[in-house]
């Protein structure tokens, strides 16, 4: 009988992935949607990859509310959670952090009450980061950012903190549950569907050319295939066990990403800007605001425990821009080059 996997927010980016790479290896899957119609959008993507069979199931949970946590933990041998609330413009500060941290705390809460064998939960890279980018640095899996500090922005108190209240109830436990985390970088590579594309739009933006310019950013890269790997990696590792492991990949400025784009796609490529915003227009435009502190950020994280421990291999973060743009294209989420001139004409 196949083991059964717990993965909250099966209709998110990442979610969708490692439903699909779970499948993959044979593994029975439950996935959290917040609402019976979002089931069949689920499969769709997830059929892009592979078979389900009878191995998928579906989970109605909210990480808001308490309803649902219990039902959907009940027989998995493992919960991987992923889904966390993103924000955006606009989004109330205090509120991000509480369904952060809250709705991590409920689906531990219910997966120590229920006996799940490990908790895999994914956190952000920036968690293990200086509070200031001001210094050039290397950091790893020992270093907590500073969640009091008030230049934090929002998302990243709320990855923080949310992580924090995770570790803090599992040391309570008395239980068999075991958690590990996650603390991915900046996550690009195809898409599976059109209605979640999360990070990977920003290189959507890129392809469309309502990116102007791109600001003075470097990115830790990461491919959210790999990103899927090592979460099922850590799932099974006895190693793994009371871990965090930092799953980073090449670093990369966003101008060099604009490059590879317009080598790389010929004319699909052709609205890529390579123009690098000067740093006093990010300051001083209120939209760009949340970026600006990282402008010229070179501090990166050393992944040299995921490797060693988890054997666990990123792949080049080119090959992850590019198949992500090509994965943007093929859905019709960036338009090619070619179709936009036949629309033009008609």
């Amino acid at each position: 009988m196949p083991e059964t996997v717990l993965v909250t927010g099966g209709t998110g980016y990442v979610g969708g992935w490692c439903v699909a790479e779970l499948l993959r290896r044979g593994y029975r899957v439950r996935t959290t949607v917040r609402g019976h119609g979002k089931e069949q959008a689920v499969r769709d993507a997830v059929g892009t990859q592979v078979d389900a069979q009878d191995r998928l199931e579906f989970a109605i949970a909210d990480l808001t509310a308490d309803e649902g946590w219990d039902a959907a933990v009940s027989g998995a041998d493992f919960v991987l959670h992923v889904a966390s609330p993103m924000g955006g413009e606009g989004a109330d500060p205090a509120a991000l952090v509480a369904a952060a941290r809250d709705g991590a705390l409920r689906v531990v809460r219910a997966a120590a009450e229920a006996g799940v064998r490990r908790v895999v939960m994914t956190s952000a890279a920036n968690t293990a980061s200086p509070s200031s980018y001001t210094e050039d640095s290397v950091t790893d899996e020992t270093l907590w950012t500073d969640p009091e500090d008030p230049t934090l922005i929002p998302y990243r108190r709320s990855k923080t903190l949310a992580e924090l209240a995770a570790w803090d109830y599992m040391a309570t436990c008395d239980g068999p549950t075991e958690l590990t985390t996650i603390l991915p970088g900046a996550v690009f590579g195809p898409i599976l569907a059109t209605g979640t594309i999360g990070s990977t739009g920003i290189i959507q933006q890129m392809l469309t050319g309502t990116m102007p310019g791109v600001p003075r950013i470097g990115l830790e890269i990461l491919d959210v295939r790999d990103l899927a790997d090592i979460h099922i990696r850590a799932m099974t590792s006895p190693k793994a066990a009371g871990e965090r492991f930092l799953a980073t990949g090449e670093f990369a400025w966003m101008l060099d990403m604009a490059h590879a784009l317009r080598e790389d796609l010929g004319e699909d490529g052709e609205r890529v800007s390579t123009e690098e915003i000067p740093d006093d227009v990010v300051r001083a435009d209120p939209a760009m605001s949340e970026i600006a502190p990282a402008l010229g950020r070179r501090n990166r994280h050393n992944t040299a425990k995921a490797h060693t421990v988890l054997d666990w291999q990123p792949r080049p973060a080119r090959e992850s821009v590019i198949d992500c743009a090509r994965s943007l294209l093929s859905h019709g989420v960036a338009q090619r080059r070619q179709e936009a001139r036949d629309r033009s004409v008609q």
